[in-house]
């Protein structure tokens, strides 16, 4: 086939063995949605749809050789982060924020599985730069100190992370079906219809791979994330049939 060159979207994150999230999902997002994938490993993990069961973190020296392959030779316009695991990896890319347009940063703490996967601290150096944050419920607690539950709490973490330098936070509560938005000063709840299905593993990473597509292809951020959680929203309803693995099975990223 031919066509027009795609845009080139990087994803600096973990790899996922059982293919559901990380890298893996990202890639596929990306493929899906119309970017060429670039990217850059942080950490292996042996993991399936019943957890993880260990966790290998790429030197740091060669996390920034990945980083400097990629960046000298693609026209990447943006990035998503994912699971970091090193506070030193995380000071890393925060050395490298200049250089990284268009930046989503999905603070991958806890796997679906319940697994810790990695610390605030890891995420820490991001967290003032403006760049789009997107945390589960979870995950806003772990990085504001305090519980989000409701959706008035996940207005008051989107409004307190933005608050400390971010572009745009959105916080996720996939099992309410609502997500809380933080950009340009304006909070919003974004409603959708739920999707029965215990296929979720990678949603999280999918959702915010999406949007760094929709960024690289000029979409503004509210904008973007509406059609991230469509994409999400389809992906779930496409698998939800799939009997892939003993636990919480994969999204079909092509089902769009």
């Amino acid at each position: 086939m031919t066509g027009s060159t795609p845009p080139v979207v990087l994803t600096i994150a973990g790899s996922d063995s059982g293919g559901g999230a990380g890298i893996q999902a990202d890639l596929k997002t990306f493929a899906a949605l119309g970017a060429y994938g670039t990217s850059v490993l942080t950490a292996v993990t042996a993991q399936n749809t019943l957890g993880v069961t260990a966790i290998h973190p790429i030197p740091v020296d060669v996390v920034a050789a990945q980083l400097e392959a990629v960046l000298a030779d693609l026209p990447v316009v943006a990035v998503k982060v994912g699971m970091i695991g090193d506070p030193a990896v995380g000071e890393l890319i925060a050395s490298w924020a200049d250089r990284l347009p268009n930046l989503v940063v999905d603070p991958v703490l806890v796997a679906t599985s319940g697994a810790r996967l990695a610390e605030t601290a890891s995420v820490a150096p991001l967290l003032t730069y403006p760049c789009v944050l997107t945390p589960n419920r979870q995950e806003a607690a772990a990085l504001v100190g305090g519980p989000v539950v409701t959706i008035a709490q996940m207005a008051a973490a989107a409004e307190e992370l933005a608050g400390r330098g971010a572009r745009a936070v959105v916080v996720t509560g996939s099992e309410l079906a609502a997500d809380v938005l933080r950009s340009d000063g304006v909070t919003e709840t974004l409603t959708g219809e739920p999707v029965p299905t215990v296929n979720n593993h990678g949603s999280g990473c999918t959702f915010s791979s999406a949007i760094a597509v929709r960024l690289a292809l000029g979409d503004p951020v509210p904008t973007a994330v509406r059609a991230a959680k469509r994409y999400v929203t389809s992906a779930l309803a496409g698998g939800r049939d799939w009997r892939l693995g003993a636990g919480p099975g994969p999204l079909n990223h092509f089902a769009v």
